[in-house]
């Protein structure tokens, strides 16, 4: 095994898109732990949404072996991870895994908002920071302006900054080096009580849940006997071992080591992320801090779309929640839809994900409703209740309701200032702070209702500031808001998956696009068919579905028009017969056209 002293346990973060898995590729090709010709882009990426979309969604560990300078091998471990808002609670994990930082800055780019607040959660866990700058090959990058930022921005000593090449490789042994010489050792004792951290898990097959473990104190190997500390479960270590980009066995595992445990385990609800594994011979006195339990801000119902693969949707949910730790879901049903889940997200980006993550890697068919985001609502003479669910709303009079709001930090060239300030005051945000970084960037702090920001808010800063403004947000309180439900009525009966909990003043023309929407999906029937939007029982926007008409006037030619008028209204009182019998059938794609309609806006 090799030394404490020669271990290296570190992260890459930085702002989507500045080059992290590049960067990691090039790492790993240096390092020659796979053969050339098995070598690919964003080789950490192994999902297929990963590469369609060119973003991490996952936080990869890697260990690669490095012979440096002073003539001794060391053992690298490093963890690339997620740059969008969404998935922060990965950086975080990964982050508490690691004693050091790579902060990675795009030279054309600069410092965005996420890379300030990746630097202050590094900062919070006392990790040793170094700044990077990459892309300095493209004609476009400005390594001096950055500097500037990262010593006025970041607070950091841009001296200590690596200049790097992540495409072309240029700078990269440099860098190697500079995780040698500046990133310390872990901390750690192999003799004491076994301590270690779960960050990770997935779920395979045929080997049960492997465990991604960063070991603290102590050691493990294969015939151990483990406890699980939060639930207190044993079970027999059957393999532990290392990340080389495939798993690669090893004798054991020791402080300071970041690795992986097979122990059998085929109850997925006995792992969770963040607990502490330790010996049943030896036990740790007491179990590890842990993460913090994350907190979803945005809130969907999933259903399956044949309500006989329940089952197997609650098997896939569990599998993925083990993966993906910030997933957090209960069961709930629906008069339309059947049995389902609830689930709350960290952003609509991870709505996207989690649908796409389990129609291809769980090949389920399913249907989200519109998300929500939670709620305070008082009713004279009741405690207050949290919503997320339009269908938890309570009947009659609302004392008060409030909404969570967030502070936005936008960075943003200045030649798009006004139409991003435009955009902001339309989401009813209220601006608290301008700062001119330098002549051309400006950062704007805005307060607005989160529930503003879930739908489009995001594509439309993107395509205002053509891609070069960034954003980032965190939740900070709740604030009075005139809140109502509007309930989505289908000849008259209403569809609680459509339900929507909506701002009483944007209320009539949110209603009126989901009437416009459910127009354009219903099948014309042999009766006429109401769309309706109302509050309580006040309607607020209607469209009509005209019936399929047979021509029964095509026998008349000539004669009085009382006959043809005769025909006409016993066609009529037919229809009216049906309409009080008929079913309207909403298709599987209604429920999905509201949703879209609504990012499309």
């Amino acid at each position: 095994m090799v030394e404490l002293k020669y271990k290296r346990n570190f992260c890459i973060t930085a702002h989507i898109d500045h080059g992290k898995s590049t960067l990691a590729d090039r790492l790993i090709q240096k390092a020659k732990i796979i053969e050339e010709r098995q070598m690919m882009n964003q080789i950490l990426d192994n999902m297929d949404i990963e590469r369609e979309r060119g973003i991490t969604i996952k936080s990869q560990a890697v260990t690669i072996p490095y012979h440096a300078k002073d003539g001794h091998d060391y053992e690298l471990n490093f963890v690339d991870t997620p740059g969008h808002v969404d998935f922060s609670y990965e950086v975080s994990r990964a982050i508490a895994s690691c004693e050091g930082a790579l902060l990675l800055i795009d030279a054309t780019q600069g410092v965005e908002s996420q890379t300030v607040s990746n630097m202050y959660m590094a900062l919070e866990h006392d990790l040793t920071i170094v700044p990077v700058v990459n892309k300095i090959d493209l004609a476009s990058a400005d390594v001096e302006s950055v500097k500037h930022q990262i010593d006025h921005d970041l607070g950091l000593d841009s001296s200590d900054a690596m200049l790097v090449s992540a495409k072309t490789g240029e700078g990269i042994d440099d860098l190697m080096e500079a995780i040698v010489t500046k990133f310390p050792p872990p901390q750690g004792n192999a003799e004491s009580p076994l301590k270690a951290l779960i960050f990770d898990c997935h779920y395979d097959e045929y080997r049960g849940v492997i465990v991604h473990v960063r070991i603290v104190d102590g050691r493990v190997k294969s015939g151990d006997s483990i406890v699980l500390m939060s639930s207190g479960v044993q079970y027999k270590v059957e393999q532990t071992g290392v990340f080389k980009i495939r798993y690669e066995e090893t004798a054991s595992l020791e402080a300071g080591d970041v690795g992986y445990l097979i122990a059998g385990i085929k109850t997925v609800s006995d792992v969770r992320v963040g607990d502490t594994v330790t010996l049943s011979s030896n036990p740790a006195p007491e179990p590890l801090p842990g993460f913090k339990d994350v907190k979803p801000v945005v809130f969907s119902s999933i259903y399956p779309i044949d309500s006989n693969d329940y089952e197997e949707l609650k098997e896939s949910m569990e599998k993925l929640k083990l993966n993906d730790a910030s997933l957090v879901y209960e069961k709930d049903s629906s008069l339309a839809l059947g049995n389902g889940f609830r689930c709350g997200f960290l952003g609509l980006l991870h709505l996207e994900i989690i649908q796409e993550r389990l129609e291809r890697d769980f090949d389920q068919v399913i249907i989200f409703t519109a998300p929500s985001v939670e709620y305070k609502v008082k009713q004279a003479g009741h405690d207050e209740i949290s919503v997320d669910n339009p269908a938890d709303f309570p009947e009659g009079k609302i004392e008060s309701s409030s909404e969570p709001y967030i502070r936005a930090s936008i960075i943003t060239p200045a030649e798009y200032l006004g139409p991003i300030m435009e955009l902001c005051r339309l989401k009813r945000g209220s601006q608290k702070n301008m700062n001119y970084l330098d002549e051309k960037r400006v950062e704007l702090t805005y307060e607005m209702p989160l529930s503003e920001v879930l739908f489009d808010f995001y594509d439309k800063l993107k395509s205002y500031s053509r891609g070069y403004a960034s954003f980032d947000y965190e939740v900070i309180d709740y604030r009075p808001t005139d809140l109502v439900k509007i309930d989505i009525l289908i000849n008259g009966k209403p569809v609680d998956a459509l339900a929507q909990l909506c701002y009483r003043p944007g209320a009539v023309e949110r209603a009126r696009t989901v009437c416009e929407r459910l127009k354009g999906e219903i099948a014309r029937q042999q009766f006429k068919v109401a769309i309706q939007g109302a509050i309580g029982s006040q309607i607020i926007a209607r469209e009509t579905v005209n019936p399929v008409r047979k021509d029964v006037l095509a026998k008349c030619y000539g004669g009085d028009v009382t006959r043809k008028r005769k025909l006409l209204e016993k066609q009529k009182a037919g229809k009216k017969r049906m309409l009080m019998a008929g079913d309207v059938e909403l298709p599987q794609s209604a429920f999905l056209a509201v949703l879209k309609e609504k990012e499309d806006n």
